[in-house]
């Protein structure tokens, strides 16, 4: 079975986190044929590792990390795909794929316009 973990930065404001909780909300109302977990790459639980075995509990096999961030910095370039990495040493039968990040997109140019009128 497929599963999405949504790997965001994490914070130490709680108003960033209710934040994130929203957006995957949201996500999980429109994908609603697969579990759906977030985890955060700092400061926060669930960390990935946490993501991950919440799905794996779930019966997931086939993991997409899907990150909540607006560049491939270093978070995204080692250390999430360095833990990944580490966990899966403990589920050989689970296959994770990285997805890309929010990047360069027309939407958020959109949302940033919407944010510029207010």
């Amino acid at each position: 079975m497929k599963g999405i973990l949504v790997a965001a930065h994490g914070s130490r404001v709680d108003s960033t986190i209710h934040t994130i909780n929203e957006v995957v909300q949201m996500v999980k109302e429109e994908i609603s044929d697969m579990p759906v977990e977030i985890a955060y790459m700092e400061f926060c639980e669930p960390d990935i590792k946490q993501g991950i075995e919440a799905l794996i509990k779930k019966g997931v096999d086939t993991i997409k990390v899907v990150p909540y961030f607006l560049f491939d910095g270093i978070h995204i370039r080692e250390d999430i795909p360095s833990t990944i990495h580490e966990v899966l040493k403990e589920y050989p039968h689970v296959t994770v794929e990285m997805g890309k990040t929010l990047g360069a997109d027309r939407r958020l140019a959109e949302i940033l316009i919407d944010r510029i009128k207010e």
